[in-house]
Parts: C-alpha cells; structure tokens; sequence
C-alpha cells in the first residue's frame, strides 16, 4: 500500500504543466481497435488507467509500444475479436467498456467485464446498452460479463434519457461503422467527447456536431491508423488551481484551455482569487481571504462533478457558509467523514452539503474512498497544520500525472512511501 505525508502550510509557488487529459485518454486507447492498423497516440498522462487498458489491448492482441514518456504506438491489426474477460485487470478500470463500442463497430460483437470504477454512487449502463440495442446488437449480461452482438449493425436515431458521457462516446464509436447514418440526440458535450470524435475522424469516420447536443454519424466501411494528440486535463488543471487558492499561493498552469475552465475560474474569482489568463496558461494569484459560495455541478459547461470533492476542500476554511449540491452522482460526499477528521465542519443532507468554513484544518490519517476524493484530500492536507497521511493513493494514480512530484516542484512538502 503507498502512502502520501503532506506537511501543511506551504504555499504553491511556481509553474507547473498540464498532462493530457485522462477522461479522453482512457476513451482514445479502446477507439485504436476500429483503426485495424496503426496509431500513434500523444500527449497521454502517465496514470494506472492508461497502463492497464494498454495490457488490455495487448491481451486480446494489439501491439502497443511505448515511443516516448507520453506517446504510444498501438498496432490493432492482429485483434481478431475484441473479448476481455481477465477481471483483475478490468475490475477497477470502467473506461474499459468503450471496447465494447469499439468490438460491435468493427467486429459486430464484443464481450468485456461489467465496468467498475470509483464507488461514486450509481452508474448504470443502461444508456449505452439503448444505443447499441437500437442499432440492431443484442445485449446480455451474464456471470459479471456484458456481451453485444450484431448481425448487422444499423444506424438509429438515439435520444439519450440522461446526458452520459460515456455512453455519448460508446455509441459513437459503434455508429463509425455501422450502416447508414446515426443520430445522438441529448449528447453529452464535454471536451473529451469533442477529442474522441477528432480522433475518430481522424481514422476516417464521419461524425459532426461533436460538442453540441445533437451528433450525427455517416457510417463508412474501413477505418485507418492515425496521429494524435490528446487535450490537455481540465481537471488536473481545475485541481492545481483549487490548491494554488487554498494555499494562498501564486502558481502558473501551462498547457491548457482555459474555455474549457471557465466555470472553475468564475468560482474562484467569486471567492476572491485572481485569475490571469494568457494564452494558453492561467496564472492563479490569491492574496485575499477566500469568500463562502454556491457550487452546483452541472454536465458542460457547468461546474464539472470531477471537481466537486476538491472543491469542497477548498470551501472548508473560506469565510461564512457555502453550499455544494451535486446532481450528477449519489455518492460523491463519502470523503467528507475524511475531512472531518481533519476539522472541516460539514453538513450532508442527500445530494447537498453545508460547508461551514472553519479558521483551519489539521492533519490527520486519512484514506481516499476514490480517485477524486484522493485530490481533494491532498488539498486538505496542504493547508492542514501538521503532518497529513493519505492512504490509497492507488486510487490518485489512476487520473494525476505524477501529482507529488508536480506539487513537490511547486514548494509542497509532500512525500510518497512505498510500501
């Protein structure tokens, strides 16, 4: 088990650079089995996830290489059939079904492990099995193993009940290649879903009005291998920002988007902080005591629900009382019992919670219950006095680039233990 030991009260200073983005990454990779040929993928974050679904795909017969500290080169030609059933491979990874998308386009079938993931409360897979039911595939759930078949696959008008990201992106995927021309209507919009359908034009599919809510595809009949580079993490770079305020630091963030950041942006600049946008960095400057607000996570453009646990961490020693409601997942606020232990004054009530700011945190032993529970507990133990230990770290290592090694760049006094 690895640890990390925060020693709080330093502030951020400094300048730091943004990896590619996970939530795109993680989508990118499984897309590689449409290609039947060669991609070379760049700009990938180093983090677990991209590791285990690279065994993946060598597993059912890709040849991956690395070509550099953050390139891949994945040969997809020699796949067969597109069946993962090791589970303690898959079991924590739920990026792992959009194999499933990927298997029905180009092999009409595909079979994988029920997706796993963070416990972050329900996530069902019903939006994605309506997608792939009303293009023709039959879809069967049996022994912990989802398979999908088509004898032919169809393109089908498809309303989404709820917006879903990932079933935008998995439907996408199976649409490239089905026959005749399909309609996502209610699509999710955020930016790795304009990444992903760059990526998938760029091996010859047809998809428009990837970031609108209406998306339309033109199967075709072959895809090729590919160049790309992935977006830069909007929600890493959410994160350093978060922490930059929470420490009154003063921290430069390369390498990112910021129109892709504008609802984090208007949140700190309501709490006092300063903003600077140049190009593509933000300069994150706070001098000022941090202000109590309102924090609603929304799909995109709205405040991202990856940033809703941070977030809250930062609302913990902010001057009155702010209110945090999320509405995308049910079960996003199990950390705050964490954030009590190190003195933050907190109130759940269902989907909101009462953020009582306090004068300051403490350190304590606390343990991440996922990946973003994990970054907002490190943004706890920055500004806790004394010495915070932060158990699962597995869970921060499967969505932050080399994360200790970034703040420790920034003036942080963070150690990892491996154990």
């Amino acid at each position: 088990m690895n640890k990390l030991i925060i020693e709080g009260g330093s502030k951020l200073k400094g300048t730091i650079d943004i990896s590619g983005f996970k939530n795109a990454a993680v989508a990118i990779i499984p897309a590689t089995v449409l290609a039947g040929d060669k991609c070379i993928i760049e700009n990938l974050p180093e983090i677990s996830d991209v590791t285990v679904l690279s065994e993946i795909l060598t597993g059912i017969g890709a040849t991956v290489i690395q070509r550099g500290p953050k390139t891949l080169e994945i040969d997809t030609s020699n796949i067969k059939e597109c069946s993962y059933t090791e589970y303690e491979i898959a079991k924590d990874i739920r990026a792992s079904y959009y194999l499933l998308g990927a298997g029905l386009g180009r092999f009409k079938k595909a079979t994988g492990i029920y997706p796993g993931g963070c416990s972050i409360g329900s996530r069902p897979i019903d939006q994605h099995i309506k997608g792939f039911e009303a293009m023709g595939a039959k879809v069967s759930i049996e022994h912990g193993l989802v398979s999908v078949e088509a004898e032919k696959l169809m393109g089908a008008e498809i309303y989404l009940d709820v917006v879903s990201v990932g079933a935008t992106i998995n439907i996408m995927m199976a649409a490239t290649m089905a026959e005749g021309n399909t309609v996502i209507e209610n699509a999710a919009k955020e930016p790795h879903v304009v990444d992903v359908a760059n990526f998938l034009n760029c091996m010859g599919a047809d998809i428009r009005g990837a970031g609108t809510d209406v998306i339309k595809i033109k199967g075709v009949d072959k895809m090729r291998g590919c160049n790309h580079m992935v977006i830069p993490d909007q929600i890493e770079a959410g994160t350093y920002m978060i922490a930059a305020a929470a420490t009154k630091g003063d921290v430069l963030i390369n390498n990112v988007i910021p129109k892709h950041l504008e609802a984090i942006t208007a949140k700190l600049k309501e709490m006092g902080v300063e903003v600077i946008e140049n190009g593509e960095s933000l300069r994150i400057v706070a001098n000022n005591p941090l202000r109590s607000v309102s924090v609603k996570t929304l799909v995109y453009p709205g405040f991202p629900t990856d940033l809703q646990q941070p977030m809250t961490s930062l609302l913990t020693t902010a001057s009155g009382n702010s209110m945090v409601t999320e509405t995308i997942y049910d079960g996003r606020f199990k950390y705050v019992d964490e954030l009590k232990r190190m003195g933050a004054n907190i109130k759940v009530e269902g989907r909101a919670a009462v953020v009582y700011g306090v004068e300051k945190l403490t350190g304590a032993k606390v343990s991440a219950s996922d990946l973003r529970a994990g970054a907002a507990l490190v943004v706890a133990g920055l500004i806790a006095d004394g010495i915070t230990e932060i158990e699962n770290v597995h869970f921060i290592d499967r969505g932050y680039d080399n994360l200790h090694e970034k703040l420790i760049s920034l003036g942080a006094k963070i150690r990892r233990i491996e154990e």
